[in-house]
């Protein structure tokens, strides 16, 4: 296999000031939701993101902890992803995440290869980014510091 049968998922998590999404100080992120996960649609070598009936992952809630929310996705590879994140209008938002989120202190994205056409579920994601917590980036689970490439068929 080369690396085109590969995708890259991610998944990161944030938890947030107050006690929910809906409390006072977050509607400024809120708002900006749609805008931000329609780009990533739109965005080159995107492929598959986790919404709920509201059009975002807000309502997932892995962790059992109100404060904590997901955004879960599937892309072309890390490359594009890497694109998204930090040279889009979304990097506004980065820069004014510690309006709406604590410094988390340890890792609170991962990233790692799946094959093309596979989507992971939401348990899997939760298990890469505790691999990645406690042992550190691996071909299981990496970030975008330690990029591990798919594997190549022999």
């Amino acid at each position: 296999m080369d690396t085109t049968t590969f995708h890259i998922a991610q998944l990161n998590i944030a938890r947030m000031i107050g006690k929910n999404i809906n409390e006072p100080g977050m509607e400024d992120f809120v708002a900006q939701l749609d805008e931000i996960n329609l780009l990533a649609e739109r965005s080159e070598g995107f492929i598959w993101r986790l919404k709920s009936d509201d059009g975002n992952a807000t309502s997932y809630n892995p962790y059992n902890d109100d404060r904590l929310i997901v955004n879960f996705s599937v892309w072309e590879n890390a490359a594009h992803l890497k694109n998204f994140v930090y040279n889009s209008v979304h990097v506004v938002v980065m820069k004014n995440r510690k309006k709406w989120f604590e410094n988390f202190g340890q890792p609170y994205y991962v990233l790692w290869n799946i094959p093309a056409g596979y989507v992971p579920s939401l348990d899997e994601a939760v298990e890469r980014l505790m691999c990645l917590q406690q042992n550190g980036a691996s071909e299981f689970a990496f970030d975008f510091k330690t990029i591990f490439n798919p594997p190549v068929e022999k």
